[in-house]
């Protein structure tokens, strides 16, 4: 097997700092990740923009992000400015195979595009 390429180790790091704690209650950070065309359709079926995803993770009142962990994340550099990731979180007992697609700009790598996507232990 190779090693990830630079601009694939890139968006690791990137997608990890995301699943921060920290930084999902955090507008300012969340805005240094989130691509200004980013969308994502969520574990819930929803469809989420920049704005939504801003305002309901950072929203006074909001249940603070709880711990995720990480397995089995891989990366493919389809372009010189395009990265796409997979992996699977759990969150408590919820499961869910990740998709995400990290484009480079002048600001760096950003998230453009997530899905998440629910599964059992079983499956």
């Amino acid at each position: 097997m190779t090693e990830p390429s630079a601009a694939v180790e890139a968006a690791i790091e990137a997608e990890l700092r995301l699943l921060d704690p920290a930084v999902r209650a955090s507008a300012e950070l969340l805005e240094e990740l989130l691509h200004p065309e980013f969308s994502e359709f969520g574990t819930s079926g929803r469809h989420w923009d920049r704005e939504s995803i801003l305002a309901a993770l950072t929203a006074e009142g909001a249940s603070a992000p709880r711990p995720v962990t990480t397995s089995r994340m891989r990366g493919a550099q389809l372009a010189p400015d395009l990265v796409h990731l997979t992996f699977d979180t759990q969150s408590g007992d919820r499961r869910s195979h990740r998709s995400s697609l990290w484009r480079l700009t002048d600001s760096g790598w950003l998230l453009y595009f997530h899905q998440g996507t629910p599964f059992s232990a079983a499956s």
